[in-house]
């Protein structure tokens, strides 16, 4: 039966999700998502990404912080939340939240190896043009919003009393000591592989737990747990559903559709590249060898230039979960302009490059 077919594409889609991402990838985000609101004074983010931050300072910051993290459209979801919840500005936050999964080092490095570096060169310097574009129109779009948003941080500054433990020397380095090993465990689950990984994995929670036990309270240790269970349940379920609606789309897209709707460098070529990079969702760096293979089916050079400039960033699971962060409406011109930018600079790259 059709719909039985269906139901086991969309479990599958999530099963495999779940065994390739959850363990090793999405729950140590969720540990750095409930550290950054924790423990992160929300007087530093509102000093560097802060709304009325000058933008050549924030944003330039936020795009390097994406650069540096080789994550995907899901995995970057927590870190985006933490960052937004303890007082980010939403156009740098969301600079971050693009730049991540579209511009990191790695998936650069990859794409020029693969696809030829006139593609590598392309995808990231279109992708920082629009992460900064893409924060700038709707921080001003919404600039009531957030300096709501910020006034109202603000005023839990002035309410919250936090209680440090006072360590000599190491006191002024414990965060930094305590982030570097969360974000190494985030990159060896997801960059190191067989066994090696595990066992890397097991000594840097060793480390962490030495860190925790001398350098921090028990309050701020429990408000850290605290947070990161509160993200898991806002977003976990949420990007579960919208991976299961992928996997049964993807079951239903024919064999034939590259070579039927994107073998030339139309408009409408390059909206539904960008439309199927949404629904035929790929973690980081997985997109890459699809794009090679697309190519190949025939897909041609400008739609697969704009596929690359949104599959990474967003999908049907990752759409849900935005929406959850910041609204309807930002959420619907976030998506839409990432639409609109893509399909025209896969347009105007396929007009140059046959």
């Amino acid at each position: 039966m059709i719909f039985i077919d269906l139901l086991i594409a969309g479990l599958k889609a999530v099963v495999e999700y779940a065994s390739a991402h959850v363990l090793t990838c999405l729950v140590p985000a969720f540990f750095i998502a409930g550290a950054m609101s924790a423990l992160i004074p929300k007087e530093k983010i509102i000093k560097y990404l802060g709304r009325d931050v000058p933008k050549y300072k924030a944003y330039p910051l936020a795009v390097l912080a994406g650069l540096l993290l080789a994550v995907c459209s899901c995995t970057v979801l927590p870190l985006f939340a933490g960052i937004k919840k303890n007082g980010a500005g939403i156009g740098p936050a969301l600079a971050f939240l693009y730049t991540a999964p579209a511009t990191n080092l790695l998936a650069i490095i990859f794409t020029g190896s693969v696809l030829g570096w006139n593609f590598a060169f392309s995808r990231i310097i279109l992708s920082v043009i629009f992460a900064i574009l893409i924060g700038v129109i709707i921080a001003h779009v919404f600039r009531k919003d957030d300096a709501i948003e910020e006034k109202n941080i603000l005023q839990s500054l002035i309410s919250e009393k936090v209680k440090h433990k006072k360590v000599p020397f190491f006191e002024k380095y414990r965060l930094w000591s305590f982030f570097a090993v969360l974000i190494g465990i985030l990159v060896v689950g997801t960059r190191v592989p067989g066994i090696a990984r595990y066992v890397w994995i097991g000594i840097l929670i060793i480390v962490l737990a030495i860190i925790s036990k001398l350098f921090f309270t028990k309050d701020e240790l429990r408000n850290w747990l605290f947070e990161t269970w509160a993200f898991s349940k806002k977003i976990f379920p949420l990007l579960l559903a919208g991976i299961f609606v992928a996997g049964i789309l993807s079951a239903v897209i024919p064999e034939n559709f590259l070579t039927t709707f994107m073998g030339e460098n139309t408009i409408l070529a390059n909206l539904i590249a960008v439309i199927f990079g949404v629904f035929m969702y790929f973690p980081t760096l997985v997109e890459v060898p699809m794009a090679n293979l697309f190519l190949g089916l025939g897909m041609a050079k400008g739609p697969l230039l704009a596929y690359l400039l949104a599959d990474p960033v967003i999908s049907l699971a990752s759409i849900l979960v935005i929406r959850k962060l910041i609204g309807n409406k930002r959420t619907l011109v976030y998506v839409g302009l990432i639409i609109v930018f893509a399909t025209i600079s896969g347009l105007i790259y396929g007009q140059f490059v046959k």
